[in-house]
């Protein structure tokens, strides 16, 4: 299987009383697939996944998957740090018509490498969906080497990895050592260009919410050779980016959704909504992004 080149790891819209907006949800997606997103991950940590129930991750991925109706592929976030509840978790979406899985590393109890090899395998062989990885050390307190990452693409349905280290040494090195076998994505949007340089494959993105169109133009630009066009637009992107994460997300990116009228709701505790004067920073960067030509 093969994924698209904009992945958007979609936010999980709640109401006013913080359930899942189902009707919020599904404008959300015809949007996003109206706007540059090829696939979708679903419950994943932009969608809040720590805090949403195992009925509500389940309920969303059969809901994603009709809403979608082919126009892409839904990957299910299904990753945790107990093994057998991932596999039971894995196996329960599957059998929600998702098209693929992802696994964050296992958080909090930090793994050996063994370990993680181990858990990744025997996740693996309990399903028959293709498996993206996550590796977040930020988030996760462990990072997964390329010498484990090569070991694990020997395992048929490991396929593809979302990168958020930010080592880029490191996401070279991955690259190498599985010879094509793993597609890398980029974990950070202001990541995306560096990694296409070093062969990834496209970006598992937060900002492609407000911005996909010209996600999809600057990886275009690249693929085409129009290198220096890729960088300009990159670069008129990058404080984008860079805001979105100017506080815990997805609030910023929510706050920014539900001021266009694209209904994201709040955000679930703990995390908090965002400052006065976070907002203001983010609006205006936002409006400096879309009002000025790349």
């Amino acid at each position: 299987m093969k994924f698209g080149r904009v992945i958007t790891a979609m936010i999980t819209p709640f109401d006013e009383r913080g359930q899942v907006d189902w009707e919020a949800c599904g404008a959300l997606i015809d949007h996003l697939v109206n706007h540059g997103t090829d696939d979708l991950v679903v419950a994943g940590t932009t969608g809040e996944s720590p805090t949403l129930t195992d009925e509500e991750k389940l309920e969303l991925f059969r809901f994603s998957v009709q809403k979608m109706r082919g126009r892409g592929q839904v990957i299910a976030g299904v990753g945790g740090n107990n093994t057998e509840k991932t596999i039971w978790l894995s196996r329960e979406a599957q059998k929600c018509g998702v098209h693929a899985l992802m696994l964050v590393l296992p958080y909090y109890n930090r793994p050996s490498q063994e370990g993680l090899y181990q858990h990744f395998k025997a996740i693996a062989g309990k399903v028959d969906l293709p498996i993206m990885l996550y590796n977040i050390p930020g988030r996760t307190a462990v990072n997964l080497t390329p010498e484990t990452l090569k070991r694990l693409a020997e395992i048929d349905n490991i396929v593809a990895i979302k990168e958020a280290s930010g080592d880029l040494t490191q996401m070279t090195r991955m690259i190498a050592v599985t010879h094509g076998d793993i597609a890398l994505y980029s974990g950070d949007d202001k990541l995306t260009l560096p990694v296409l340089s070093i062969g990834g494959k496209g970006v598992v993105s937060v900002a492609s919410h407000v911005v996909g169109r010209q996600m999809q133009q600057m990886i275009d630009h690249f693929a085409a050779g129009r290198v220096s066009e890729a960088a300009r637009l990159h670069q008129h992107l990058l404080e984008l980016f860079e805001v979105l994460f100017i506080t815990n997300s997805p609030a910023p990116l929510k706050f920014l959704l539900n001021h266009l009228g694209i209904k994201a709701g709040p955000v679930r505790l703990p995390l908090a909504e965002v400052s006065q004067s976070e907002a203001e920073t983010i609006l205006r960067v936002y409006q400096a992004t879309v009002n000025n030509e790349a």
